[in-house]
């Protein structure tokens, strides 16, 4: 009785028909991935990537649009030879086969040159370590102003008649000019020279304060002495005897 269950159930139609739906499922889905993908991916399709270096933005966003690309932005720079919003670079190198629906990243061209901010180098660094920093930065040097004060020495960044200090926005387009020490000092410069005091000179006053000793009254000395100096007086004369009277 078991063996003839089981073979029934082995030779039904409802399992079999049952597997046969589960193939025809894992069929459906392998097409689908496949074909699927392929069509997400443009299988077969591709265009060449034009050369859109020099070209205005709206020229080259239009070129793209025609091959189903994507225009993105991803950086800016300033040429002062090259008109605003004309491209530099782009991300994709012209000639190459690419699929439709790609992103090319440009950079274009500002409007006006970049400004930076001066860092620290007055009366903190040489001339060689400010025009190394400064030039790095993209600034633009004349030649130095020499001032007076201790040889090759900052002291001093001035950009068209301005002195500027650090912090201060600076176009890099614009000349700065660097004012260094010349080594000499000029002697017409006065030199004071004070005593220093306990508080210039960060020592504590620990020892109590004597009092100052009071002059001495040398007055009546002088006038003793005065006194002395002079001669003395000749004593007065003895007023004469009244003569005697006269008898009658």
């Amino acid at each position: 009785m078991e063996k003839q269950s089981f073979f029934k159930k082995l030779l039904s139609k409802h399992l079999w028909g049952n597997l046969l739906a589960m193939a025809v499922i894992v069929v459906l889905l392998a097409l689908g991935f496949k074909y699927g993908l392929e069509l997400y991916t443009r299988h077969g399709q591709s265009v060449e990537m034009p050369d859109i270096v020099h070209k205005s933005f709206e020229q080259a966003e239009a070129m793209l649009d025609s091959l189903d690309l994507n225009l993105e932005v991803s950086d800016t720079d300033f040429v002062k030879s090259l008109p605003p919003d004309c491209i530099l670079e782009q991300s994709i190198a012209a000639g190459d086969i690419i699929k439709p629906d790609r992103v090319v990243y440009v950079k274009i061209n500002g409007s006006h040159s970049p400004s930076i901010a001066i860092p620290d180098i007055i009366d903190n660094s040489s001339l060689r370590d400010a025009q190394n920093k400064l030039t790095a930065l993209g600034f633009k040097l004349g030649d130095p102003e020499y001032v007076p004060g201790e040889r090759d020495w900052v002291y001093g960044l001035k950009c068209r008649g301005r002195s500027l200090f650090e912090g201060d926005l600076v176009s890099t387009e614009d000349l700065l000019t660097i004012q260094v020490g010349d080594g000499r000092r000029d002697l017409s410069e006065e030199v004071t020279f004070t005593q220093p005091t306990l508080e210039d000179t960060g020592l504590e006053d620990d020892e109590p304060k004597r009092p100052r000793p009071r002059p001495k009254k040398t007055e009546h000395k002088e006038e003793k002495s005065e006194s002395a100096s002079k001669p003395a007086a000749p004593a007065p004369a003895p007023a004469p005897a009244s003569a005697p009277a006269a008898s009658n």
